[in-house]
């Protein structure tokens, strides 16, 4: 299987088993409530988040680097999911 393939179809499968854990508490409660919306956003969110950070992985050379971009990719991600979930900005994106 080629490299990039692979590591496509690893990096889906995580995501898949990520949104695996809210659908899964909607069946035992109702305290989790998604939308077939909410399962989308987030499944762009998660595949997007981790296909950027195989990029900076493949082509950033420089641990430290690597380091730094990645945690600014990581709250970038927590920032925007938070702004769509209860909408701590109030922009037009929020969720509430």
């Amino acid at each position: 299987m080629i490299p990039k393939l692979k590591t496509f179809l690893i990096l889906l499968s995580i995501v898949l088993l990520l949104l695996l854990i809210p659908f899964v508490a909607m069946q035992f409660t109702n305290e989790v409530n998604w939308s077939l919306m909410d399962f989308i956003m987030a499944g762009i969110l998660l595949f997007g988040t981790s296909l950027v950070f195989e990029l900076v992985i493949r082509k950033v050379k420089s641990t430290k680097h690597r380091l730094l971009i990645s945690g600014i990719i990581l709250l970038l991600l927590f920032l925007l999911w938070a702004e769509l979930a209860v909408g701590i900005f109030g922009s037009p994106l929020a969720g509430n």
